[in-house]
């Protein structure tokens, strides 16, 4: 089966069933944010199909391709669900490693989670490859407080003896650390007015990152709760092909039409 036709296409579909339908091995980098733990429903129902979605993503991601899976999980009698290390355990168990456990921190907006406990401000980004990424782009964007250039030294070994190394320096910008911080809402997530029609967008800036570090131009891209298209918009963008499902019509609508002008800006070129 060709990709051809679902190359930078909203399809308003459930990806349970879309994913059945794709080839082994034809995506190179997903990045979403599932609804979970019933805090939202979907065309009239809660999202529950998530072992059939890792399945599909497991068959259809190419080796050294890479997951980003942007979660948190909900507070009910002062009890967390746990729902998102279930969901990084379960893509372990199918084959997947756990490249990295990222945070996702937001500056506190409003109340969240159990009032009782400390102020929750943070998402788990977990990165699954399929064996070794094959792409990594570190982000280096984090001042160091100190710069030096390499200098040279000793290490004692196992045995006691002591062996001369050389020593790398630190340049004045440094690799980030897996803790990435952004703020959230009207004015912040996006500056597309149209995509706050959708309730739980994520921030331009968040997706950016991540398909700018585990991507490069062409690849092919993959939501399958493509909600208010965040992740499309910063593929179009950034030259990358996404493919997306929604399964809600007026959220399908609500990305069309937010799509619809760098769609075409994108035909131009």
């Amino acid at each position: 089966m060709c990709l051809k036709p679902y190359k930078n296409q909203i399809i308003c579909a459930d990806a349970t069933e879309f994913l059945k339908g794709l080839p082994v091995s034809c995506i190179d980098l997903c990045v979403t944010s599932p609804p979970y733990d019933a805090l939202r429903r979907y065309d009239g129902k809660a999202w529950l199909a998530f072992e059939q979605i890792a399945q599909g993503l497991f068959r259809c991601i190419k080796p050294g391709g890479v997951i980003v899976w942007v979660i948190g999980d909900q507070t009910k009698n002062g009890n967390e669900s746990g729902t998102s290390f279930r969901h990084a355990l379960y893509f372990k168990e199918l084959g997947f490693n756990l490249f990295d456990t990222m945070i996702y921190l937001k500056p506190p907006r409003g109340a969240v989670g159990n009032n009782k406990a400390y102020w929750q401000s943070f998402e788990y980004m977990f990165v699954f490859s399929k064996g070794m990424p094959k792409t990594i782009h570190l982000l280096k964007d984090r001042a160091n407080k100190e710069s030096r250039h390499g200098d040279t030294g000793t290490k004692r070994l196992y045995d006691g003896e002591l062996k001369g190394v050389k020593r790398s320096g630190y340049d004045k910008i440094g690799r980030r650390t897996n803790v990435w911080t952004y703020y959230t809402g009207n004015g912040h997530s996006s500056s597309d007015k149209i995509a706050h029609r959708h309730p739980a967008i994520f921030p331009e800036k968040l997706a950016e990152d991540h398909i700018l570090s585990w991507s490069n131009k062409g690849d092919i891209v993959y939501d399958p709760f493509m909600g208010s298209g965040t992740t499309a918009k910063m593929c179009l963008l950034h030259e990358r092909i996404f493919i997306g499902t929604e399964i809600n019509p007026d959220y399908c609508a609500i990305t069309q039409a937010r799509l619809k002008p760098y769609l075409d800006a994108s035909t131009r070129h």
